[in-house]
């Protein structure tokens, strides 16, 4: 009677070093949103009602996610489809985007702030039913048309007026994706409220190499009538060839490696 074989999982070589590169990218992506991330969480850990200190922690929100979140979509860009992915250059692009990041994130978070406030205010009174909803749709999609700017910062895009007002844009005419990245943020925060060290750990990567794929698709205003901004665009392209140089010298420091086993004695 003949016994059935194990089945083998039979992968290439390219597809595990594929698998690698994309969990690389998603670890250094985690890393560098929790270290940039670090000040609001301790006061996360001290204030368990944040919103008794409205002016301390909306300092923290103008100041911190929007940075961190231009780097990381800076650095799936940069490393997209390269196998060397070094920390330094998520630090890199924080640096240089920080300015410009905070420029970007200040008129969207301010403008949900001010939303969710307002929705709170005159929750109970006659002007509720009509006021509410109409703060909640602002809010909503002032925080959708966020990241979908810092995308295009990140891509090198220059901050303009245009920029505030076809970012809103983009989340009315891709509702879906948009529909997607709402999903994600609420189940990344929700999870992450849940186990915050196992979180941070697995899912802030995961979340925006998604979040970023679909606000490169959202982002249908770059390139037309937006001249982007030749200090920023000559960043993202620094971190682009360091990126290529590092790769280039790990194959080659591969090759050679393989080439001296080949041919030393005894092989």
């Amino acid at each position: 009677m003949e016994t059935g074989r194990r089945p083998r999982l039979n992968v290439a070589y390219g597809s595990w070093e594929l698998i690698w590169e994309h969990v690389h990218r998603v670890l250094v992506v985690n890393l560098g949103i929790a270290v940039t991330h670090l000040p609001l969480l301790l006061a996360l850990q001290l204030s368990h009602q944040p919103w008794r200190h409205p002016v301390f922690f909306g300092l923290l929100l103008l100041l911190l996610p929007g940075p961190s979140l231009a780097a990381a979509f800076a650095y799936l860009g940069a490393t997209a489809g390269d196998e060397q992915r070094p920390v330094r250059l998520f630090a890199r692009a924080y640096r240089q985007l920080f300015r410009r990041a905070v420029l970007v994130s200040a008129p969207f978070v301010l403008l949900v702030i001010a939303a969710v406030a307002d929705a709170v205010a005159v929750r109970t009174t006659p002007l509720g039913p009509a006021v509410v909803p109409m703060a909640v749709v602002v809010a909503l999609v002032a925080a959708l048309a966020w990241p979908v700017a810092l995308a295009h910062v990140a891509g090198g895009g220059a901050v303009g007026r245009r920029l505030f007002l076809l970012a809103p844009y983009a989340v009315v005419r891709h509702g879906v994706l948009a529909l997607m990245n709402l999903v994600l943020g609420i189940v990344l925060l929700f999870l992450v409220n849940q186990a915050p060290l196992l979180g941070l750990a697995v899912l802030p990567g995961c979340v925006l190499f998604v979040v970023w794929r679909n606000c490169r698709v959202m982002v249908v205003f770059q390139g037309r009538g937006a001249v982007a901004d030749p200090v920023v665009r000559e960043a993202v392209l620094d971190v682009a060839r360091e990126v290529v140089r590092e790769g280039r010298r790990d194959a080659t420091d591969s090759f050679r490696s393989r080439t001296s086993r080949a041919t030393a004695p005894g092989c």
